[in-house]
């Protein structure tokens, strides 16, 4: 059998504003996961093996909930035969490699980066590669054109982003380490598609959120392996303050959230209202919690206000240009309707 077509589905308004409200509030967690999986790889002095642990307990978490639940237990039958009859390709299910390396550079950046400078890097590899996903149709909501809203939105967001943190580049130190949580956005995107398809032919998000999480706990045991054969065990010891070991939680909420609502949204919307999300939570979490990594100020304040403009022009665009055009129309019909009467 071949694999399933991507089909554009049919979305109501109210589906579409509440798929990014949801997903917004995912990206306030991925903005509180970030700081607590940073906080843990300074901790452990191993940003390997902060995400091994996030991950790792993500993982266990699922494996007790799936088995636990009906559309789980159904979710993963349903994967086996989408595997033995072809209508799920092996690539599809390796969105975990690409949240791996999200939450190493978590670990291994954020403690110097602050979360708002990770935040930036995010944000400019994740908005560009979402256009080329949606463009190309990777995800399951099928192929979405680059309209002018939808980059609009996207260059907003950079902007935006970028004047929220442009008083940290004034240290070039930081620009260099940036590099990595650049590269995780451009993964992002491209694992928020993959994990959509795996929550559409399955119909279970546990299941998608499950073989996420365990890919990418695979692919992180391997590499702490390597580091330890290369440089031992990490300095510091396992930390007892128990909110450093929430990353793993977080982390299944936010991929479950991205698995269930990208067909709703398309890629680059997903990752554009998670992005206001991470913004918003970055300010916050910068101002009421600050690190010494943190500089909070009214230039943050105005970027995140920015970014949220700019998920508003990538979301309504297109339907406000819709709108106007109806109404002319409309108007037009209506018009030679009373001089044909008169």
């Amino acid at each position: 059998m071949s694999a399933p077509t991507a089909t554009r589905p049919t979305v109501s308004p109210g589906r579409r504003f509440g798929a990014v409200a949801l997903a917004a509030v995912a990206g306030v967690a991925v903005a509180t996961q970030s700081r607590i999986n940073g906080e843990l790889g300074v901790r452990l002095g191993d940003g390997v093996a902060a995400a091994v642990i996030s991950f790792g307990s993500g993982l266990l978490l699922l494996l007790i909930l799936v088995p636990a639940t009906g559309a789980g237990r159904r979710g993963l039958a349903t994967l086996r035969t989408a595997f033995r009859r072809g209508t799920l390709r092996p690539w599809q299910c390796l969105g975990g490699a690409c949240g791996a390396f999200l939450v190493f550079t978590q670990g291994a950046t954020v403690g110097t980066l602050g979360v708002a400078v990770f935040t930036v890097a995010i944000v400019a590899g994740q908005s560009a590669s979402s256009l080329l996903v949606d463009r190309a149709g990777v995800g399951p909501g099928g192929r979405r054109p680059v309209t002018g809203a939808r980059l609009a939105g996207a260059v907003l967001t950079v902007i935006a982003v970028l004047l929220a943190v442009s008083d940290r580049f004034a240290e070039p130190a930081t620009l260099g380490l940036a590099v990595l949580p650049l590269l995780a956005g451009v993964a992002v995107a491209w694992q928020q598609a993959v994990n959509g398809w795996v929550r559409v032919v399955t119909e279970s998000t546990l299941t998608a959120t499950l073989v996420n999480f365990a890919v990418g706990t695979a692919v992180l045991l391997v590499a702490f392996v390597v580091s330890l054969v290369l440089r031992g065990l990490p300095p510091g010891g396992l930390p007892t303050d128990l909110w450093l070991y929430l990353g793993g939680p977080i982390g299944v909420t936010f991929i479950a959230v991205a698995a269930a609502v990208v067909r709703l949204t398309g890629v680059l919307l997903l990752g554009l209202a998670t992005v206001a999300g991470q913004v918003v939570g970055a300010v916050l979490l910068d101002m009421l919690l600050p690190s010494a990594a943190s500089h909070p100020d009214a230039t943050t304040m105005l970027g995140a206000v920015l970014t949220l403009v700019a998920v508003a022009v990538a979301a309504l665009g297109g339907r406000v240009r819709a709108w106007s055009s109806a109404t002319r129309n409309g108007t037009a019909r209506r018009g030679r309707t009373g001089v044909g009467g008169r």
